[in-house]
């Protein structure tokens, strides 16, 4: 295979002489010079000059007399014109992001030479042009029509008369515009490429030879240059091409390669040009995901790689593959060349840099004086802050277990570091300096650690530190000239989108190697062999087109750039990709995701249809099938049993206690009871501004439970008019709610208010109405005789087992007591849920999706009490109760639990005594059961009880 650069580079060297003093290669990047210089060396057998080597946008700036604007000035000085001319009030934060956009429709105006005074031009007399302009071609006059029939100014809708009203003044802010920034010796690029082309004089230009190598589209300042100095002798012209599409027309990849040949002849010959019209080695392979073409990667590359590394070429179409593509390669690779950059967005520097701001700006409150949890948490757990503080683990570990949804900076101050990133910022020129200082230290830090190594990632990721701190400062620069004057959150959302389009470079040697590369940097290079990765739709060509105030019809008619020529810009970079390869592999992922519909570019289909030689077609299958879990039994061994004894036998462990929330478990999941309470595994503590429903009916306890230690504070009688006095004063009822919110949620002192969020406040109100909702209910109770709330009880159990009996304790936390009309009710509040009527007792130790875990509970306190009352002599009848507070308004509503004799028939357990023995021999059994050595803990047959388990990813179900 002889390569496009190295045919140019014979030819040269010929015409030349081998004398270079005077000549400039021009490439449309610099990449392709690396490699042509190599070839040029290779015509010689003797030293030679090398010629001058420059991009074509180094040749324009070269010649100009201006330095091309900061990208973020550019914008802020665009604003002051737009201000000063349309008088708007709108404010730099929300003119930004469109002002780019109209930076960006000048800079394509001016770099196609169009008539900007005709184009910005009051619409009316606009329209005039398709009969008065000479200038435009006729499908330009066409496209011209097309836009006033389709604009139609006589019809004009509220969003026709926006556009107009600012249409009628760009031309006055293109023009003040370029004015302000001459002043200043600065340009965009398309306005420093018209001056020079309108203002050169090619005699002045320093080289005999200007050599223009491997160029395709050609906007009209490019034009111009190349025909200035072709009339004066002064250009050679090299086009890459290929017969194949350059006589189909009208084929899109040779669009623009046809009309340059015809205004500036090639030097080489048509007859080196014709390589599709042959067969060679072409395979299409179909990959379910983007993943999956990374893991085919490394077979292709040890069945392809050439021996000259350099001649294979892996070419990413989406250059998000790049980081697995990185670790997809084999060890048969001995060089490699990337001539991507690595995103700085995939570093932790641009992480650390994000995250900061979203701490001090979106996650401090100047009003409270306080942070938000989520976003100091992820301040503490960055490697970063880590390495910079000692103090940072054990904060978070602090802050989680103690719910700080707000801390002070007080709180957070714990070293200088720690001080450094927490110390609130009063505008944006601190933060930016704060942000600088931060990397400075990070930085030091991270050179002294990553010292002794040469690993690639600690390189690059000290380069992300370097590239960061540098554009901070940049940032600082602007803020500190006022040249940028925007809000916190506008400052966030451009220091995020500039750091977020860099790239840090790869260094080594570029022409040796495997060459990974994007699209673009393809141009000029040749392969023997080619692996095209994620050759998709919407990939090649890219998805959608540019935003722009110009409509395309205007584009069109004054020859900017439209959709229509990236497409064809697209085609001829794949086409020309593939020309000399002996070996191209194009693959594209078949699943719709996102912008991704799953399909094959239209390249790869137009290939198929008219290159008339095989394509190969295959398919990538994955290899994995599921794997099934098996069930997981465990068997009560001598040592699980010991641990159990230990667990729940008092003489052993005095704070022993059997709950009904363990009983209930065990009879949901005997394996989920051995996790928890013999294995004491525990599901890891997280913070979350979200209420759950047990924090929730937490909080509703602690409510009602001070509500009564202060109503019976002098007598256990509650009466009506106590009730009925207490439900006018809700701001009273609500500081109940507030205090719950303080102890259990926020974590705060008596004397602080909380603060809550919108979800927050809307529990509170929930919480307030569930809390007059149960005094109501109580003043239909009436007067009855308040026992206790919170009351713990406790009973001594003997259970029998092969091995010997075990003594244990049962019991747990009564929400509450009352007396009336000689029954106690045993109460235990819900604030969610559906009352349940179980069958049965036998119901409540049968495992099944209906049983009913709360009446269990109930029950089981019931039955304890039960036995404590006779001890007592007390001949006062036991009622279970279970009182839903969401369901409680009925005038008629008892909390008293009912058993469902039949379809249509429940009655109320007013005196449980009739059913504790049956209660307690099936309680008993079920204790024998779960200290049975011979029977194992086993999984649960109900998969629906699963899906909430904190333990559903240790035994896969």
């Amino acid at each position: 295979m002889e390569t496009f650069l190295k045919q140019v580079a014979a030819d040269l060297y010929r015409k030349m002489n081998g004398d270079f003093t005077k000549v400039a290669v021009v490439f449309p990047n610099k990449r392709a010079s690396l490699f042509f210089n190599e070839y040029l060396a290779q015509e010689s057998d003797r030293p030679v000059w090398s010629p001058a080597y420059v991009s074509i946008s180094e040749l324009f700036r070269q010649t100009s007399q201006w330095v091309t604007g900061d990208s973020i000035k550019l914008v802020c000085d665009l604003y002051k014109v737009f201000r000063e001319i349309t008088g708007s009030k709108e404010s730099l934060d929300e003119f930004y992001f469109w002002g780019e956009m109209l930076i960006s429709d000048f800079d394509d105006a001016d770099k196609n030479m169009a008539d900007t005074k005709a184009l910005f031009s009051n619409l009316k007399d606009l329209n005039k042009l398709t009969g008065e302009y000479d200038f435009l071609e006729e499908g330009q006059k066409e496209a011209l029509s097309q836009f006033f029939r389709n604009f139609s100014i006589e019809q004009v809708t509220e969003l026709k008369r926006r556009f107009i009203s600012l249409w009628d003044v760009l031309g006055d802010i293109y023009t003040q515009y370029k004015e302000l920034l001459r002043e200043q010796g600065i340009a965009y690029e398309g306005m420093l490429y018209r001056e020079v082309t309108e203002t050169m004089d090619v005699q002045q230009f320093p080289y005999d030879k200007y050599v223009f190598v491997g160029f395709n589209v050609l906007n009209k300042v490019e034009q111009t240059l190349f025909s200035k100095l072709h009339e004066a002798g002064k250009a050679l012209f090299y086009w890459d091409y290929d017969t194949f599409y350059l006589n189909k027309h009208p084929h899109e990849a040779g669009e623009f390669i046809r009309r340059n040949l015809k205004n500036f002849p090639s030097e080489l010959p048509p007859s080196l040009f014709d390589h599709l019209n042959h067969p060679k080695e072409i395979t299409f392979i179909e990959s379910p995901t983007e993943n999956g073409q990374a893991r085919y990667l490394p077979q292709w590359i040890r069945e392809n790689l050439t021996e000259n590394e350099k001649e294979t070429a892996v070419v990413l179409c989406n250059e998000a593959m790049l980081q697995p593509v990185l670790h997809s390669l084999p060890d048969n690779v001995r060089h490699i060349n990337i001539t991507m950059g690595f995103p700085l967005s995939q570093t932790p520097a641009y992480s650390f840099v994000k995250t900061l701001l979203e701490l001090h700006i979106a996650g401090y409150n100047s009003r409270s004086g306080r942070y938000q949890f989520a976003e100091v948490i992820s301040v503490l757990k960055h490697p970063y802050t880590q390495l910079l503080s000692g103090e940072a683990a054990p904060l978070e570990k602090e802050l989680t277990e103690k719910n700080r949804f707000y801390p002070l900076p007080s709180e957070l101050e714990r070293d200088e570091a720690l001080s450094l990133l927490f110390k609130p910022c009063s505008h944006n020129l601190e933060l930016c300096k704060r942000l600088a200082d931060i990397l400075k230290q990070v930085a030091q830090l991270y050179r002294k650690q990553a010292a002794s190594t040469s690993n690639a990632l600690d390189q690059l990721y000290r380069e992300a530190l370097f590239k960061s701190f540098t554009m901070v400062n940049r940032f600082h620069a602007l803020l500190e000239s006022k040249d940028l004057e925007v809000q916190p959150a506008t400052f966030h959302r451009l220091l995020v989108r500039v750091m977020s389009t860099a790239s840090i470079p790869f260094h080594g040697e570029p022409a040796i190697g495997m060459q990974v590369m994007g699209v673009l940097e393809t141009r000029n290079l040749d392969f023997r062999h080619v692996i095209l990765l994620s050759v998709n739709e919407g990939q090649l060509p890219k998805a959608g087109g540019d935003a722009s105030f110009i409509p395309y019809n205007l584009r069109k008619a004054f020859g900017m750039t439209t959709i229509d020529h990236k497409i064809a810009v697209y085609a001829y970079y794949f086409y020309r990709l593939l020309q000399r390869a002996e070996k191209a592999t194009l693959l594209y992922n078949t699943v719709s995701d996102g912008m991704n519909r799953g399909e094959m570019s239209r390249f790869m289909l137009q290939l198929l249809i008219e290159w008339g030689y095989p394509v190969q077609r295959k398919q990538l299958e994955a290899e994995q099938s599921p794997i099934a879990s098996s069930p997981i039994c465990i068997p009560k061994s001598p040592d699980i049993m010991k641990r159990m004894q230990s667990v729940f036998d008092v003489r052993v462990n005095p704070k022993a206690l059997l709950s009904p929330s363990a009983l209930n478990c065990y009879l949901d999941c005997p394996l989920k009871f051995y996790y928890k309470y013999v294995a004491g595994l525990a599901a890891p503590e997280e913070v979350s501004a979200e209420i759950d429903s047990a924090k929730f009916g937490s909080i509703f306890h602690y409510a009602a439970e001070h509500i009564y230690k202060e109503l019976t504070a002098h007598g256990k009688v509650i009466n009506k008019d106590t009730l009925e006095a207490l439900l006018k004063e809700e701001v009273k009822l609500q500081n109940y709610v507030d205090n719950g919110f303080k102890e259990l949620f926020f974590h705060l002192p008596a004397d602080e208010r909380p603060e809550y969020n919108g979800v927050q406040l809307i529990n509170s109100a929930v919480i307030l109405r569930y809390i007059q909702q149960l005094l109501r209910n109580d003043l239909r109770h009436a007067p009855f005789t308040f026992v206790g709330s919170e009351q713990r009880v406790m009973e001594d159990v003997e259970i029998q087992t092969p091995k010997g009996v075990i003594r244990s304790r049962m019991g747990g936390i009564i929400d509450r007591i009352d007396s009336k009309d000689n029954v106690l009710r045993i109460v235990d509040y819900k604030t969610g849920g559906k009352a349940d009527t179980p069958p049965s007792v036998e119901s409540l130790f049968t495992p099944g999706p209906k049983r009913s875990n709360y009446v269990f509970q109930t029950f089981l306190y019931a039955a304890i009490v039960c036995r404590k009352l006779r001890e007592r002599n007390d001949d006062r009848k036991v009622a279970p109760a279970l009182l839903y507070i969401h369901r409680a308004a009925a005038e008629d509503y008892s909390p008293v639990v009912q058993l469902k004799e039949s379809y249509n028939k429940t009655t109320p357990v007013e005196d449980f005594s009739l059913l504790e023995e049956e209660f307690r021999t099936r309680l008993q059994a079920l204790l024998e059961e779960i200290f049975n050595p011979d029977l194992s803990f086993s999984q649960t047959e109900e998969e629906d009880r699963c899906t909430y388990c904190d333990f559903k990813e240790i035994c896969k179900r």
